[in-house]
């Protein structure tokens, strides 16, 4: 392997880009092949760099391709380093190892960060700009060298060197999940409030939040250059101040309880519709407003005689309704067993054509 890049060096000895391959080797390990991938890694978008046919060139699609080849090897190594652990677990190591602040520290750590190319008056103030160098360069190291050479950088240069993976999987970071997980399972209302937003003296965007509890408790402040960032400060900040105070703690779960009181406790009275228009309302006479104010005993008392004399009338029409239906009834003695002979029927006919006649 000393071999190989003893002999890589020499195929490069006075090159106008010697320096940048010799700082390279440094950071990575092995000599570069095709420089311009690297170049092109170290571009950032304000340095006005142009290709020969015009259009503007930097590090935002390496940094597109980095960043998912850094996923699945990063991916591989946490899988293989942790066996057995639940898939929560895997992601979660997995976005500690590869989030842009992390990646920023890298950048300075191996001093990537001292190769951008930028704009004549842009500084390297922003850890973004280093983490997202990083990822251009994975980006160009596997366009140079293919994916392996991309997992041996990272297992080699990086997380044995540079980072304790079994500290990093232990550690949290995620403040601002931490702080809404602990808000839901205690039902307390929580809230970033964006106190100011500005631009530095580098036109780079700069946010400041404030965590609310219960609206009108106030935790900690956050700054940051994304929203994101911010955010995160204020919840580190704040789950600190709850951990810390115990009287703020004690404000806290007090508000809580007087808000879910007024909230529970119901309404008796109910509001009056006044909508402007003069309407005519029923005029009860006494006997009527009486009667609607008298106790509920009372008035069943009261109509008690009523209802006697109604279930009364009830039962005598149901006795003058049997006997009319058992009038209607058929009587089986209608019903005459003693059948006519031949001279009663003649008869009968005649004496019926008597009576019409």
């Amino acid at each position: 392997m000393i071999f190989s890049n003893f002999i890589e060096a020499l195929r490069f000895p006075f090159r106008k880009d010697k320096k940048l391959r010799s700082e390279l080797k440094k950071i990575l390990g092995f000599y570069p092949g095709n420089i311009d991938h690297y170049r092109l890694a170290l571009s950032h978008k304000s340095a006005v760099r142009r290709a020969s046919n015009g259009k503007r060139i930097n590090n935002e699609r390496l940094e597109f391709l980095g960043d998912a080849i850094l996923d699945a090897i990063v991916g591989d190594i946490v899988y293989e380093h942790f066996p057995g652990k639940p898939e929560g677990f895997l992601t979660n190591t997995r976005s500690k190892l590869v989030k842009r602040e992390t990646l920023g520290k890298l950048a300075k750590e191996t001093g990537l960060d001292k190769l951008i190319i930028t704009g004549s008056q842009h500084t390297a103030h922003n850890s973004y700009m280093g983490g997202n160098a990083f990822e251009a360069l994975v980006g160009a190291i596997y366009l140079d060298k293919g994916y392996y050479a991309c997992m041996r950088f990272m297992k080699k240069r990086i997380l044995k060197q540079m980072i304790n993976i079994d500290k990093v999987a232990k550690k949290e970071t995620n403040f601002k999940s931490k702080l809404l997980e602990w808000s839901q399972k205690n039902r307390i209302q929580m809230k970033f409030n964006l106190i100011e937003q500005k631009t530095d003296t580098d036109s780079s965007p700069m946010f400041k939040y404030e965590v609310v509890l219960e609206d009108t408790i106030k935790g900690a402040t956050g700054s940051g250059y994304s929203k994101k960032e911010a955010q995160q400060a204020a919840a580190k900040g704040t789950l600190q101040m709850l951990r810390r105070d115990v009287k703020m703690l004690d404000s806290v779960f007090a508000a809580k309880t007087g808000r879910t009181k007024m909230e529970e406790e119901p309404v008796m009275s109910l509001p009056e519709v006044n909508d402007g228009k003069d309407e005519e309302q029923p005029v009860k006479d006494e006997a009527s407003k009486t009667t609607a104010e008298e106790p509920a005993k009372e008035k069943s008392e009261r109509r008690k005689p009523q209802r006697e004399e109604r279930k009364a009338k009830d039962e005598e029409q149901e006795t003058k309704g049997d006997e009319e239906k058992k009038d209607d009834e058929f009587d089986l003695s209608d019903i005459r067993m003693k059948r006519l002979s031949h001279e009663d029927i003649i008869a009968a006919a005649e004496e019926a054509a008597w009576n019409e006649g």
